[in-house]
């Protein structure tokens, strides 16, 4: 039987991308020995992991497995495919879910795991790439106190607060609550900096104003400071990624009946982004999204073309 007191040594990583290459990039700067599977093999040498050929190497190999994915569809696959994480699940052993997913699956997810033994807990995250790429993310934890604890120190390795947000699919829960807020204050701020633009005011003295007054809000006070001279960043979450938490989130509260008056806002303002180019931009880019039907506004100054080229 699998030791589930002992420190963890070696870790598991499947899916590393944009977050989840930045993430393992941490654990091996702490000394973790990862072993690392993603389709792109570039991405496992390029964060310093061991490259294990499948899904089902790192599953039989570690006892904690860290899976960053892009979607609970994708999570599916990978957890119950053939020769996915479920065929070589044991006892004792613990995968940590960061991806962003639907409680729901990650609940079915958990159930099946449980069958063989294996311990589930859904860890969403928060902080973009700048934050993973510091180690100074903030997780939102799902499951079991007692599992929480045994990997914590791996989570600590990556993150600046762990929260235990309750029993399975909780994590998830709170993730998909914070990704709305985040996709509302994104999309009406970048309409709010169009509308400064066009009325003629000098953008940073409105976000100075913004930022001091009852406006502020995370993308006021660390998306827009940058995004106003032109540094849009890089590695975040993209317009398509944002419309499917989104979704993701209109789909938890249909479940639990609550209404929504507020998603039509965040979901005109990515649909609009997918519409005109975007999807695959960092979402940042909405505010130019907005802008290109407003009359091509750019909110930065310098020409046109510093952000999509619409004739």
């Amino acid at each position: 039987m699998t030791d589930t007191t002992s420190p963890v040594s070696q870790l598991g990583f499947i899916g590393l991308g944009n977050m989840g290459g930045r993430i393992a990039r941490c654990l091996v700067s702490a000394g973790y020995d990862v072993l690392g599977y993603d389709t792109r093999a570039e991405n496992v040498t390029a964060c310093g992991a061991t490259r294990a050929a499948s899904v089902a190497e790192v599953t039989r190999t570690c006892d904690v497995v860290l899976l960053s994915l892009p979607e609970s569809k994708v999570v599916e696959a990978v957890v119950l495919g053939e020769e996915g994480v479920l065929a070589g699940a044991r006892e004792g052993q613990v995968v940590v879910d960061l991806s962003t997913s639907a409680p729901a699956s990650t609940l079915r997810l958990h159930e099946r795991l449980a069958e063989r033994g294996t311990t589930l807990l859904d860890a969403g995250i928060s902080g973009g790439a700048a934050a993973a790429e510091k180690g100074a993310l903030t997780l939102m934890v799902g499951g079991e106190r007692a599992t929480l604890e045994r990997v914590r120190p791996v989570l600590m390795a990556v993150s600046s607060n762990v929260f235990h947000c309750g029993s399975v699919g909780a994590g998830h829960t709170a993730k998909l609550l914070n990704n709305f807020l985040n996709a509302v204050a994104l999309s009406a701020t970048a309409e709010v900096m169009v509308a400064g633009r066009k009325a003629g005011l000098d953008l940073q003295v409105l976000l100075d104003v913004l930022n001091t007054s009852s406006g502020v809000n995370f993308a006021t006070l660390n998306r827009f400071p940058k995004i106003i001279n032109g540094d849009y960043l890089k590695g975040g979450l993209t317009n398509a990624l944002m419309m499917k938490d989104v979704l993701a989130y209109l789909d938890l509260l249909t479940g639990l009946g609550v209404a929504s008056p507020n998603s039509s806002a965040p979901m005109a303002s990515f649909g609009l982004a997918l519409q005109l180019g975007y999807a695959d931009d960092i979402s940042n880019t909405v505010v130019d999204a907005i802008g290109d039907v407003s009359g091509r506004v750019r909110i930065h100054d310098g020409v046109y073309d510093a952000g999509k080229d619409r004739p």
